[in-house]
């Protein structure tokens, strides 16, 4: 299971998975993790996946620079 990292509230980590939010114990959620990341389910915890995490920040980045082309 993949997932994107919303924000963290209080011992509460929100992401992401399937199109819809999801509230998860902090516990379970790398301590390297932060918002935007993307993360998969090992079956104990969510993992930061970091070469999908940079694949994603570089397809938003290009999606702004395209928007603020003229």
């Amino acid at each position: 299971m993949t997932g994107i990292i919303e924000e963290f509230e209080g011992n509460l980590c929100i992401i992401e998975v399937d199109g819809k939010t999801r509230d998860f114990s902090r516990d379970l959620v790398d301590s390297s993790a932060k918002a935007g990341d993307v993360v998969e389910w090992n079956g104990t915890k969510w993992v930061v996946n970091c070469e999908r995490t940079v694949e994603r920040t570089k397809e938003i980045k290009d999606l702004m620079d395209q928007l603020w082309e003229d």
